[in-house]
């Protein structure tokens, strides 16, 4: 999973000092715009390989399972690079991080990887893909708010008229939804939407614990608490037997774990440690489009027209929100 290189042996990527006073270059910000959109588009297959492991006909698998078998997999996968980080930083001369960040990336990553990855894979139980990656793709503007609430970070209009735009376009779809599934559309719809908040609170959480710890060795921290987190409440709550599925589920569960999850992790990070929680939230607008064009494609699922409009608004709303932000940055920038 390389991010300038690797993410064990690029020194600069896991350092804990912060950029220069000066601020960092434009060729450092433009690669964090990188990584966020990679790492969102990978975040962007993950609901259809859910879907496609839940309707395997030989294996009958839940949300917790089918968690558990993604931490599983990618659980060592961390382990080795957070070893191999922190000993890179011992070889080097460089002073590991403090505990205290240490314990609240743990706390961090229980937040934005368990506690959202289980509500999101619960609530594709009940909705279909696309409308779970459009419900997901609000989390930017939960960002704006949640930044305004607790964080002290200043909301604008703009963004208070994204968030009417894009919702009145969820509402659209959720209308001709809900007429379809009755309480399980609403029960799904609102499980993804407390995945969108977690998952928002997540990234204002991580930024400043990703500059104090590095955000390779942040990740696999982070990471590893959610690991934790999924395995505990799948031993509460399942025997060890339910583990044996299909060939086919496990295919995907590793899928899931390493395409949709330990690659798009280190994306993600790596761009919150260059640009800002807010453009790190808003860069991935294509990303319901590329989950719209599998989902249809893979899965077989119809596009209606009330589809294309609630996700023309939807898109429309994040979408300008996002070019807002960034041209006002760029003002900012040469005042």
């Amino acid at each position: 999973m390389p991010l300038d290189q690797s993410p064990v042996s690029d020194r600069p990527a896991d350092a804990a000092a912060p950029p220069p006073a000066a601020g960092p270059s434009p060729a450092y910000v433009r690669v964090g715009y990188v990584f966020a959109l990679v790492g969102a588009l990978l975040f962007s297959t993950k609901a259809i390989v859910i879907k496609l492991a839940y309707s395997d006909p030989t294996s009958t698998v839940d949300a917790v399972t089918l968690l558990a078998l993604r931490m599983m997999m990618a659980l060592p996968i961390y382990l080795i690079i957070g070893g191999l980080a922190v000993r890179e930083r011992k070889r080097s001369g460089q002073p590991l991080p403090p505990r205290g960040p240490v314990v609240k990336a743990l706390f961090v990553g229980l937040l934005g990887y368990w506690f959202a990855s289980y509500t999101d894979f619960a609530g594709l139980q009940y909705i279909s893909a696309q409308f779970e990656r459009l419900i997901l793709f609000t989390y930017p503007l939960f960002v704006v708010l949640l930044g305004a609430m607790f964080f002290g970070q200043k909301i604008q209009a703009r963004a208070v008229l994204a968030i009417l735009v894009s919702y009145v376009g969820l509402a659209v779809i959720f209308s001709e939804k809900l007429g379809e599934g009755g309480t399980d559309i609403a029960l799904g719809a609102g499980l993804i939407l407390a995945a969108a908040i977690a998952f928002a609170l997540y990234q204002l959480l991580a930024k400043p614990l990703i500059a104090k710890v590095g955000p390779a060795l942040f990740t696999c921290v982070a990471m590893s608490g959610a690991a934790s987190g999924a395995l505990i409440q799948f031993f509460l709550t399942h025997s060890l037997s339910d583990l044996a599925v299909s060939q086919r589920v496990l295919v995907l569960s590793l899928i899931i774990a390493v395409g949709a999850t330990v690659l798009p992790s280190f994306f993600l990070n790596a761009a919150l440690h260059r640009i800002s929680a807010q453009a790190n939230a808003t860069i991935g607008t294509l990303s319901p489009v590329m989950t719209i064009a599998l989902a249809v494609a893979i899965l077989g699922e119809p596009l209606t027209w009330v589809d294309v409009l609630g996700t023309a608004l939807v898109l429309a709303g994040v979408g300008w929100f996002t070019l807002a932000d960034q041209a006002a940055a760029r003002r900012r920038a040469r005042a």
